[in-house]
Parts: structure tokens; sequence; C-alpha cells
């Protein structure tokens, strides 16, 4: 497979989406894999580009069949990462971000060890109900849930490759940019990307 596989985690809030969003609209070659969901949609999201809404009965079947690379309940939805649209991009040379919660990444560990995993951490646990708060989505009872849950995401940081604070948005950017670029370069992508040159130079 010629493209990278990366996992990119965060407690909600901490900005995950957004960076990965400007990431995908500067960089080229790279897309935001869709995952399948239970959950309805949030005001603004759009099927098949956000994500794929599916009844807690079709995510079964999907889930026993086997047809996800990794899947969660979080909140009390579930949520899953196809394997088939994964790598068909992989093979085609795309790299493919999945922005997913520790207990996927795990997952996705186990079952693509090649992939790069990126954890997104807050400045604070203020500035991070501060953005909760101010994404106007929830209510008190759900931010409060989610603070208590940021702390036990956060304490997984550990199992991830790399880490990036989002206290500056234009400086975390430059930082998860940087990290792909690497990954790009490594030698275990070139020297299958220049296969063909490898062997003329060492002819």
């Amino acid at each position: 497979m010629l493209g990278s596989l990366f996992i990119v985690a965060a407690p909600s809030g901490a900005g995950k989406t957004s960076l990965v969003n400007a990431l995908v609209e500067q960089q080229n070659n790279i897309a935001l894999s869709v995952s399948h969901t239970t959950r309805a949609a949030r005001d603004g999201e759009v099927a098949g580009k956000d994500y794929f809404f599916v009844s807690p009965g079709v995510f079964s079947n999907m889930q026993a069949r086997g047809d996800f690379l990794e899947s969660a309940t979080v909140f009390d939805h579930s949520y899953g990462t196809s394997s088939e649209a994964v790598f068909e991009q992989l093979k085609a040379g795309i790299d493919v971000i999945l922005e997913i919660d520790w207990q996927g990444a795990e997952q996705v560990r186990n079952n693509y060890p090649k992939s790069a995993s990126i954890f997104i951490l807050p400045p604070s646990k203020k500035a991070l109900e501060q953005r909760l708060r101010g994404r106007g989505q929830d209510d008190s009872a759900v931010i409060e849930r989610r603070m208590r849950d940021a702390e036990n995401e956060i304490s997984h940081y550990v199992q991830f490759d790399y880490l990036i604070v989002n206290d500056d948005f234009d400086k975390a950017l430059v930082e998860l940019t940087t990290i792909i670029s690497a990954r790009r370069q490594s030698m275990a992508i070139q020297k299958d990307v220049h296969a063909s040159l490898l062997k003329t130079l060492l002819a």
C-alpha cells in the first residue's frame, strides 16, 4: 500500500476536527475517512460527507460481518470505519486520516500496525470547557459528561506516536502538517514509491 494511514484522536472540544479539516484543505493526496455512526445528524452535517448515518441494526450487521477496521461506542452511539473504503484509498496511494477515539485507535494499531497515531491536547481544562460551550451544540449536562470523559481520553495519550497541544491553532496546524510530511518521506514509504528509480540507480 503506497498511502499512509494516520490516526488523530483527542478529547471532544480539543479542536481535532478543525485541524484535520484545515490540513485536508491545504494538502494534496490526503483524505478524511468517513465513518459510519448510529447517532443522528447534527445541524449542518451531510450524510456521506461527515458520516454515514445508519440504524443500530445496520451497524450491528456490518460489525458481525467484520466490515469495520475499528468500531466503538462513544456517548451511547456506535461509530465504525469501513476497512474496504480505507484500503482502497491506501492502495491508490492516497493518505487517509481516521478521526477516532482512543478505543478505535487501539483497534486500528492492532489491525494495521503500520499506521501512525497523533494525539491532540487542549491547553487546559478551562479552555476545553470554553470550547465545548462555545459550540452551542450541547446542554450543560452533556458538557459536564464530556469533561469527565475527557480526562479518561487524555489518560491514553502515551499510547500514541505524536503529541500536539492545540493552544495556537496555526502553530498546531504546522506541527500536524510536519508530522504528515515526515511520515511521507519515511524509508518504508519512499522505497516503494521510488522502487523503479532505485533499481536503475543500483543497476
